[in-house]
C-alpha cells in the first residue's frame, strides 16, 4: 500500500484489529476500474494470513453481483463475531461503511513506474504518470507496453492506453452497454471538456436518466475520456459537434464545433480561432488560448502553419501549468516542420518545460541551442532563452556553464537596450559576477535589476528583481518583489511562474527571520508546484522547509524533509537543492551537538548530488564557523568566513553583517570578542532578525559565563529563552536553559508565563475569540487539519512532518487549549 492512501489503510487495519478482538464488521472499498481495490484486498489477506483467530472474507467486484442482500446480512452478522468482511466495488456501498480509493499522487505514481521499469527516464515517467491520472492499472499497462524506441527517447511517449489494454477494454465495454441517449451524452462530454453535467441537462433530447448514466461512466475523469476518444463512432462524434454548434452562443467554442461537424479543409475557421487565442492570451486566459490554438492546428492544412499553431498552444499550456499537454503539442509539431525558426521556438519551450520538470543540464543545453538559433531572427526570444538557461545552470549548481551563458548574453547587449531585455542581461551579468566572488562588480548591476523590476510589469521581471535583492541582502525589498511576482503571475495567468516566485518569497522571509512566513510560502510553493508537475520546484521548496526546521532545531522534521527530497536531488542532478539539503543536514548535526559531522558535511557540501551552489555555500559560512569552533578547529573556518565577509561587506546587509560579527566573536578572545558580539546584537536588532539574535545572545552568554561574568550572561540568556520559545525552537530553548542553570539561575516556567498561558486559554474558550490565537502558526495549522478530519499520517504527509512530530504538536495543542481529545478539539474549532 502506498503513501497517499493512508486513510484507506488505517480503515482496513482498524477493521482487522476489531476482528482480532472478537468484534468484526464490514468495510467497502470504492473506486473505479484499475484503482487498486483488488491489490488492497490482496494486501489485507497477507496481513491476516498468520492469524488463526481471525477470519477475513474478501468480495471483489461486488457491483457484478445480481443479489447483494446476503452480503449485507453477512456484514451485520459479522459485527458480533471475529470476522472481517472486506468488499471491493465500482458501485454503491450497499449502506455499509466505506472508503474511496482516490488516485495515486504523482510521487506514488513515479514509484510504481520505477518498480515496473527501473531506470525509466524522468521525463518519460512524468508523461506516463500524467496520462495515467493516478490509476494503478493504467500505470502498469502503460509501463509494460513501452517500446524500446520510447524507452530510448527516439519515439514520443504514448498518448493513450495501449490497444490491448484491459482497462481500455473495460471502458469500451461500459460505453457500448449504455443506452443510445447516454452514449450521445458521453460523446458530447468527450468532444468538449468544458461540457459538464449541468450543460448536458440543458441539452434537448437528453433526459436526466441518460445524463446520470453517462456521468457514472465519466466519473473516472480524464483517463476515461482519453480512452473513449478512440471508441466513439465517427457519426456520433460529428453529431455531437453539430449539436454543440447549434446550442452554444457565438464565440470560439461554437466556431470550433461548426468546423468540426464535417470533414475537410477548414482554414478559415482556423484563422478565427487563432484570433480568439490571441485575444485570450492578451487577457491572461492561457487555458482558453491553448484550447483555441490546439483547435486551430487541427483545422489547418499547411504543415508549417499547423506546427506554428501547435507551438503557440504548447506555449500557452506551459504558461497555464499543463506541461504534459505542452509536450504532446510539441511532439506533434516536430513531425510537421523542418523550419529552423519553428524548431528553435519548440526547443526554447522544451527547455522551459525541462527547467521545472526534467534534468536541468538537459534544459540548459536545449535553451542555449535555442538562443543560438533565434538570435538572428528573434533577439528578444533568444535573450529569454538565455535567462532560462542561466536558471537551469543555477538549479544544477553548474557555475561554469552559468558563466558561459552570461558571456553569450553579454555579446548580445546593445547600448540602447530596452528595459524588458536589459533586466535579463543585467541579471545574468550580476549573478555570474556573484558566483565568481566579484561582488563589487555585481553590486551596481544587481541594483539595476532591482530598479528595472519596479518598472517592468511582467512577473518574470519581479522574479529577477527579487533574486537580485536577496543576493544583495535587501530582504525587505526581496520579499516585496517576490510577493509582487506571485501576485503578477496569478493576475497574468502565468501559473508556471508561481512556484519559482515563491522560492524567493520563502528565502527572503527566512532572511528576515520570519519563519512562519517562510513556512507559509514554501508550503504554498510545494502545493503549487505539485499541482502543475514542477517537480524540481517541489524539491527546492522541500529543502527550504528542511532548512527552516533545522534552523529551529526541529531535527526530526528536518530529516524527514531531507529524506523526501534526496531521491529526486540525486536522480535529477539538482545541485542547488542538494546544497540547501546539505546545509540543513549540517544544522541538524549542530542541533544534535555533532559539530565535527556538521563541519565535514559543510566542507564537502552536496558532493555526489549535482554541482555545489556557490552562493548557498557562502551563505552557510556562519554555520561552518559554529561547527569549527564547536569541535576545536577554528582555523578551518577562516577561509569560509573571509568569503562571507567579502560578500556581506559589499552588499551592506545588516542581517548578514550581524552574522559576520557573531562569527568573529566566536573566533576571538577577550575584549575583542565582546566588541564583535555586541555589534552583532545591535545589527540583529536593526535588521529585526530575532531568532539569530537569540542564538548570538546564547553564544555570547556562554562566553560571558566562561569568563566568570554570570550576571551579564543571565540577562542575555533569559532573553534568548523567550525568543526561542516564541519560535517553538525546543532544542534551542533547552540549550539556553542549560546555560542559564550553569550561570547560577534556577530555571522553570515563571509565574508570569503560567498566568499568560491561563489567560490565553481562557480567551480561547470565549465564543468571540478564535481558539487558535494562543497557538503557534504550525500548531494552528495542525489543529485545523484535525478539525477537518485528517489523520496524523495525513497531516504528516501534507506538512512534510514526521509522524512523531505531529504527535508532539498535538500534545502541546491539547495542553494549551485544555482539551483531551480530537473530538473536543474539533468541537472547539467548529
Amino acid at each position: 500500500m502506498l503513501r497517499g492512501r493512508d486513510r484507506q489503510r488505517v480503515a482496513v487495519d482498524a477493521l482487522l484489529a476489531r476482528a482480532r478482538a472478537g468484534h468484526g464488521g464490514a468495510l467497502v472499498l470504492r473506486g473505479g476500474p484499475g484503482s487498486g481495490k483488488t491489490a488492497m484486498l490482496a494486501a489485507a489477506r497477507e496481513a491476516a494470513a498468520d492469524d488463526d483467530r481471525r477470519v477475513l472474507l474478501c468480495v471483489d467486484d461486488a457491483h457484478l453481483l445480481e443479489d447483494t442482500g446476503w452480503l449485507v446480512e453477512l456484514a451485520a452478522d459479522a459485527a458480533d463475531a471475529p470476522v472481517a468482511v472486506l468488499v471491493a466495488t465500482d458501485g454503491e456501498p450497499l449502506g455499509l461503511p466505506w472508503v474511496r480509493l482516490d488516485p495515486l499522487d504523482h510521487a506514488d505514481s513515479l514509484r510504481v513506474l520505477r518498480d515496473l521499469r527501473p531506470g525509466l527516464a524522468p521525463g518519460l515517467a512524468d508523461d506516463i504518470a500524467d496520462l495515467a491520472c493516478g490509476n494503478p492499472l493504467a500505470l502498469t499497462e502503460l509501463a509494460r507496453a513501452l517500446t524500446s524506441e520510447q524507452l530510448g527517447g527516439t519515439v514520443p511517449a504514448p498518448e493513450a492506453l495501449p490497444e490491448d489494454s484491459s482497462l481500455r477494454a473495460r471502458f469500451s465495454a461500459r460505453f457500448h452497454a449504455l443506452s443510445p441517449q447516454a452514449r450521445r451524452a458521453v460523446a458530447l462530454r468527450v468532444v468538449d471538456d468544458e461540457v459538464d453535467a449541468d450543460a448536458l441537462a440543458r441539452m434537448p433530447d437528453l433526459d436526466l436518466a441518460a445524463v446520470e448514466e453517462a456521468e457514472a461512466l465519466l466519473e473516472g475523469g480524464p483517463l476515461v475520456r482519453s480512452a473513449l476518444r478512440t471508441e466513439i463512432p465517427l457519426a456520433l462524434r460529428y453529431a455531437a459537434h453539430a449539436a454543440l454548434a447549434e446550442h452554444l452562443p457565438p464565440g470560439p467554442r461554437r466556431t470550433w464545433h461548426e468546423a468540426a461537424r464535417v470533414p475537410g479543409v477548414r482554414d478559415a475557421f482556423a484563422a478565427r480561432l487563432a484570433d480568439s487565442a490571441s485575444r485570450a492570451r492578451r487577457c491572461g486566459d492561457y487555458p482558453a488560448a491553448a484550447r483555441d490554438h490546439d483547435r486551430a492546428a487541427a483545422l489547418t492544412a499547411d504543415p508549417d502553419a499547423r506546427a506554428r499553431h501547435l507551438i503557440a498552444a504548447a506555449t500557452d499550456h506551459w504558461a497555464s501549468g499543463a506541461p504534459r499537454r505542452a509536450r504532446v503539442a510539441l511532439r506533434t509539431a516536430a513531425r510537421l516542420t523542418d523550419s529552423d525558426e519553428l524548431r528553435a521556438r519548440a526547443e526554447l519551450l522544451r527547455g522551459g518545460i525541462d527547467l521545472g520538470h526534467g534534468l536541468p543540464d538537459v534544459a540548459e543545453r536545449r535553451l542555449l541551442h535555442a538562443a543560438g538559433e533565434l538570435v538572428g531572427t528573434h533577439r528578444s526570444l533568444a535573450i529569454t532563452a538565455l535567462g532560462f538557461a542561466g536558471e537551469a545552470a543555477s538549479i544544477a549548481g553548474d557555475h561554469a556553464r552559468y558563466a558561459e551563458t552570461a558571456a553569450f548574453a553579454a555579446r548580445l547587449r546593445r547600448p540602447d537596450e530596452p528595459p524588458a531585455t536589459r533586466i535579463t542581461l543585467d541579471h545574468l551579468a550580476g549573478m555570474a559576477a556573484t558566483f565568481a566572488g566579484r561582488h563589487e562588480q555585481a553590486l551596481p548591476v544587481l541594483q539595476s535589476v532591482i530598479e528595472l523590476a519596479e518598472r517592468v510589469p511582467h512577473p518574470q521581471a519581479k522574479i529577477w528583481g527579487g533574486q537580485a535583492a536577496y543576493t544583495l541582502g535587501d530582504a525587505s525589498r526581496a520579499h516585496e518583489l517576490a510577493t509582487s511576482a506571485v501576485t503578477a503571475a496569478h493576475e497574468h495567468g502565468l501559473t508556471a511562474l508561481v512556484p519559482w516566485a515563491l522560492v524567493y518569497r520563502a528565502l527572503s522571509a527566512l532572511l528576515l527571520d520570519q519563519h512562519s512566513a517562510a513556512l507559509s510560502a514554501a508550503f504554498e510553493g510545494v502545493h503549487a508546484a505539485t499541482a502543475i508537475g514542477q517537480h524540481n520546484a517541489v524539491v527546492d521548496h522541500l529543502t527550504i522547509l528542511a532548512l527552516v526546521a533545522a534552523l529551529r532545531g526541529d531535527t526530526d522534521t528536518a530529516m524527514h524533509r531531507i529524506d523526501a527530497a534526496a531521491e529526486q536531488i540525486a536522480e535529477r542532478g539538482l545541485g542547488r537543492s542538494g546544497t540547501f539539503g546539505a546545509w540543513a543536514f549540517a544544522c541538524v548535526d549542530l542541533a544534535l551537538d555533532r559539530p565535527a559531522d556538521a563541519l565535514d558535511r559543510l566542507r564537502l557540501m552536496a558532493a555526489g548530488a549535482g554541482g555545489v551552489h556557490t552562493g548557498i555555500k557562502v551563505m552557510a559560512a556562519p554555520h561552518v564557523v559554529e561547527a569549527a569552533v564547536g569541535c576545536g578547529r577554528p582555523s578551518t573556518a577562516d577561509r569560509a568566513l573571509r568569503r562571507y565577509e567579502k560578500w556581506a561587506g559589499t552588499t551592506g546587509s545588516a542581517a548578514r553583517l550581524a552574522l559576520s560579527h557573531r562569527c568573529r566573536g566566536l573566533l576571538a578572545d577577550g575584549p575583542r570578542a565582546e566588541e564583535h558580539f555586541r555589534e552583532a546584537i545591535r545589527l540583529h536588532r536593526v535588521s529585526g532578525t530575532a531568532m539569530e539574535l537569540a542564538k548570538t545572545e546564547l553564544f555570547y552568554g556562554h562566553r560571558l559565563r566562561r569568563d566568570r561574568k554570570p550576571r551579564a550572561a543571565r540577562d542575555l540568556l533569559r532573553d534568548a529563552v523567550k525568543i526561542f520559545q516564541r519560535y517553538e525552537a525546543d532544542r534551542w530553548v533547552a540549550r539556553a536553559r542549560a546555560e542559564l542553570r550553569a550561570a547560577g539561575e534556577a530555571v522553570g516556567p515563571t509565574q508570569a508565563d503560567r498566568t499568560a498561558d491561563r489567560a490565553a486559554n481562557r480567551a480561547a474558550g470565549r465564543a468571540d475569540v478564535d481558539p487558535t490565537v494562543s497557538l503557534t502558526p504550525q500548531q494552528a495549522q495542525i489543529a485545523r487539519l484535525v478539525a477537518e478530519g485528517a489523520t496524523n499520517r495525513e497531516i504528516a504527509a501534507r506538512l512534510f512532518l514526521s509522524h512523531r512530530t505531529v504527535e508532539h504538536h498535538l500534545r502541546n495543542i491539547f495542553a494549551r487549549l485544555e482539551v483531551r481529545s480530537r473530538v473536543e478539539l474539533t468541537r472547539m474549532l467548529d
